[in-house]
């Protein structure tokens, strides 16, 4: 079993969707993303309608300094989706530490693997439990069981 990060000091984990502050989220992923640039409010606001979604919060200021959201059937699977870590506080484990924390609020849901895409990351999420499927450069997975 991989250990969970812990989050630095000064900042927490919520899986309270209405703290999601959407504006700074779409703001975020529509222009600072490979993946996401362009993305409609629309789009973006059914997506998260659509998932389980989660951010990681100054402790001081309660602004929000980091997203992510997981779309799934709540038996087993789940796709993560949207990793953003504002670049005011990359670098400090905050992106690590909130991936690993959604990791563990998904386990007693029973998913059998939870799945990402990325072009870059795969460093980050391998110290996650996450390995590569067939097309490596692009997919990884973690498996529960």
């Amino acid at each position: 079993m991989t250990d969970t990060p812990t989050l630095p000091e000064g900042y927490e984990f919520s899986a309270d969707a209405d703290r999601v502050d959407a504006d700074r989220v779409h703001r975020w992923l529509s222009t600072d993303s490979y993946w996401a640039t362009g993305r409609t409010r629309e789009t973006h606001d059914r997506a998260m309608a659509g998932s389980l979604n989660f951010g990681v919060y100054d402790t001081a200021s309660g602004e929000q300094v980091a997203y992510a959201r997981v779309v799934t059937d709540g038996a087993l699977f789940g796709w993560l989706a949207d990793v953003y870590v504002d670049p005011v506080v990359r670098g400090k484990g905050v992106g690590t530490a909130m991936v690993g924390a959604i990791r563990e609020h998904l386990r007693p849901y029973g998913l059998r693997r939870l799945l990402l895409a990325t072009e870059d990351a795969q460093g980050v999420y391998e110290k996650l439990g996450f390995r590569p499927l067939d097309q490596p450069d692009q997919w990884m997975l973690h498996s529960y069981q």
